[in-house]
């Protein structure tokens, strides 16, 4: 059973996202909130943490997660983002967007190794979330809910500690969030695609 951190939602207490960056360093897989619905995080070397989720979602190991961002910076970092790309994504940041964007260079190994061409980035517009994913240092892995027979994106707190917790390292409980899910925006052709109408508004 994992723990359960009463963070405030606004002004999220340092000693409480250390807690949650310490279990992030030991390979651990948490619950956190976002601005679209409640969450799976991990760090992105985390092998262990991440075959946790696919088990529980029914996934394949080829499963594309999203990555979170803190900064735009570190997105276009992970990713190409053009001229084009760049006028696109920036007035969408942070907000429940997730970006299908063309791979970089500086792609961490793990990814490199499974000949990924694009990957999903987003910037998450919710205090709590962004302060873990500054404090960590780095983008971190992550994905929804969604788990076989049960609705996804879930928002109720108290709703995710029953269906998590016996599932996970540690639960930074804000209370209800926002519901989800992202708006997805695909960016990595030659033209935009919008692959899933979510919470988050689209006018391109």
């Amino acid at each position: 059973m994992g723990d359960r951190l009463d963070v405030h939602p606004v002004s999220p207490q340092p000693r409480l996202i250390q807690r949650a960056v310490d279990t992030l360093e030991r390979g651990g897989l948490l619950v956190a909130p976002s601005d679209a619905g409640y969450l799976f995080a991990w760090g992105i070397d985390a092998v262990k943490a991440e075959e946790r989720v696919q088990k529980l979602r029914g996934l394949d190991s080829k499963h594309p997660f999203t990555l979170l961002c803190a900064r735009l910076n570190e997105v276009g970092r992970l990713a190409k983002l053009d001229d084009r790309a760049f006028r696109l994504v920036k007035p969408l940041v942070p907000g429940p967007y997730t970006f299908i964007l063309p791979v970089s260079s500086e792609l961490p190994r793990r990814f490199k190794q499974a000949k990924r061409k694009v990957i999903g980035c987003r910037i998450p517009d919710h205090p709590v979330l962004l302060a873990l994913i500054e404090l960590w240092g780095s983008p971190l892995l992550s994905s929804s809910l969604e788990l076989p027979e049960e609705s996804p994106d879930r928002k109720d707190a108290f709703e995710v500690a029953e269906l998590t917790l016996r599932h996970v390292d540690l639960m930074l409980d804000s209370g209800d969030c926002p519901p989800g899910p992202t708006s997805v925006i695909d960016v990595s052709g030659d033209d935009v695609v919008i692959v899933r109408e979510g919470v988050g508004p689209i006018d391109l």
